[in-house]
């Protein structure tokens, strides 16, 4: 099998994968119930990898296949939101690491905090409302927080991957 169809093939198993961990993520209970929305961010981990093996190209491939299958399934109304956290944060993650001066930990977090900003930029222009920005500040505690664990784990699945 070429490298080509090896490349496709493994990004749709992976983007599948993304999927999986979404509706995982959504079945679990609220990390912090007095503040709504936060989450660990599972699917990242696939995103990670991919912007690590493949580059930013395939990661947004994968990413914006599992943000339609999953409002497609489960909440159309999140999509723009969605869409808004993915496109910023894999903006920054790859410019991040693009420099070669960030760990995919550090890659991760901006990532992380990113995804929130771009949330909840979307929310203040929809909401028409600037006072939902100091919502950011949890956020971006929460985007720290789960960056890390996602850059860790991220890592540690790149590098078993690269035999592959």
């Amino acid at each position: 099998m070429n490298n080509r169809v090896k490349r496709i093939t493994f990004i749709g198993v992976i983007s599948a994968v993304a999927v999986i961990l979404s509706y995982i993520e959504m079945l679990l209970p609220p990390i912090y119930s007095a503040v709504p929305g936060i989450k660990v961010g599972l699917p990242n981990i696939v995103i990670i990898v991919l912007l690590y093996k493949y580059g930013a190209g395939s990661a947004a491939a994968a990413s914006f296949i599992r943000l339609i299958i999953m409002a497609l399934l489960f909440n159309p109304s999140t999509f723009i939101y969605s869409l808004a956290g993915a496109a910023l944060s894999l903006t920054v993650m790859a410019l991040l690491k693009k420099t070669d001066k960030f760990s995919t930990v550090g890659v991760s977090v901006a990532g992380g905090v990113m995804h929130n900003l771009g949330q909840i930029l979307v929310a203040m222009l929809l909401l028409e409302t600037a006072e939902i920005g100091y919502y950011m500040f949890i956020l971006a505690i929460s985007g720290t927080l789960a960056g890390v664990f996602i850059g860790i784990a991220g890592a540690f699945l790149t590098e078993r991957l690269k035999k592959y």
